[in-house]
């Protein structure tokens, strides 16, 4: 009531009575709290699904290993640690039950097997007393436990050691083991020897050429060089210096005679050997009939019959292919000169180291 007026009427007192008005009620915030649990509870939903797609499984299980409660009297694993690397308190054996509680420094042989830890503690413990007998138990003595994850007494990290080192060992046992280690250090060492040769075959191939003065000028149209398949000759053509005339199949007489110079240090290495022409991009004119391809390919078997003429036996050339245009020496320019090349390749025996 905001006031009150009082009036006098015939000897009659009036009281009229006048009500402000006011705001509506109060509504109440449970709703509030109703809406935060939610979203709370999406929160962790959504950061639950984030753990489970962005850690493998060795983390989950650390993960979860934090999460659980801690049990000084189990194995299991359980309470701190690192989750992200998969570890727990447990892991050095500090929360292992077995352990004990030392109090003398009398150790008693023939201890009670290493728990199961699949098993419950308590039921396994009441199992082994019947199996006990009388045997004096390291508690009854005053003794202690050893440490089951020590290395050598036959705990857990002893366990986990052996399947550790057991995990890359060769079926068939350690005289298997060891061979096959023997047998891929050969293979090792043979490849390594043989990339030794193939460098040396190379640096013989250059130094050829630079001595010969009749394929002195060719020397920047060979590229020697020693690749992962093996050691790889090319025979470049140049602005108005071709290995080959335009459209043509037969090489020149510099060709010739530049195979004849590399011919016999191919020959002594021993190793197959694989011919690919290549061409540019430029086009044969429409009804020719020819394309780059056949071109490519007439190509290298001409380099074949030079080859096998000049000495290199023909039962080692393995293949000889045509690529036209699909492989340019210079992408940038496809009717690059260069582009036009024979390659020949001395392929190795061997993989290469570290392929």
């Amino acid at each position: 009531m905001s006031g009150k007026k009082g009036k006098e009427k015939d000897g009659a007192t009036l009281v009229i009575k006048r009500e402000e008005g006011s705001e509506h009620g109060h509504h109440g915030g449970a709703w509030k709290v109703a809406y935060a649990d939610f979203v709370t509870a999406m929160m962790a939903f959504f950061l639950l699904m984030w753990l489970l797609n962005a850690t493998t499984q060795e983390q989950r299980l650390g993960i979860a290993n934090y999460f659980a409660p801690t049990n000084i009297f189990g194995a299991g694993e359980s309470g701190m640690g690192k989750p992200f690397a998969g570890l727990s308190p447990v892991d050095d054996g500090s929360l292992v039950g077995r352990a004990g509680t030392p109090t003398v420094e009398q150790q008693v042989q023939g201890g009670p097997p290493p728990q199961d830890e699949t098993t419950d503690s308590s039921g396994e413990q009441d199992a082994r007393a019947g199996d006990a007998g009388d045997k004096p138990q390291p508690h009854q003595t005053g003794g202690h436990f050893a440490n089951p994850r020590a290395v050598g007494s036959g705990g857990e990290d002893a366990t986990d050691r052996g399947a550790a080192d057991r995990e890359g060992a060769h079926p068939l046992g350690a005289g298997a083991e060891a061979a096959a280690i023997a047998a891929r250090v050969a293979a090792e060492e043979a490849a390594a020897a043989e990339t030794r040769a193939l460098e040396a075959a190379a640096e013989q191939i250059r130094t050829a050429i630079s001595n010969d003065p009749g394929l002195q000028e060719l020397a920047r149209q060979v590229a020697v060089d020693v690749t992962p398949e093996g050691l790889r000759v090319q025979l470049l053509d140049a602005e108005r210096q071709p290995m080959f005339a335009a459209g043509s199949t037969a090489p020149s007489d510099r060709v010739k005679a530049l195979i004849v110079r590399v011919a016999p240090t191919l020959a002594a290495i021993g190793n197959p050997v694989t011919i690919i022409g290549h061409t540019d991009s430029a086009p044969f004119r429409s009804g020719s009939g020819v394309t780059n391809w056949e071109l490519s390919a007439d190509r290298a078997n001409a380099t074949r019959r030079v080859l096998t003429e000049a000495g290199f036996p023909d039962e080692r050339i393995r293949s000889v292919t045509g690529v036209a245009d699909r492989e340019p020496l210079l992408p940038a320019d496809p009717r690059a000169p260069a582009n036009r090349r024979i390659a020949i390749l001395l392929q190795r025996a061997h993989p290469a180291p570290g392929s």
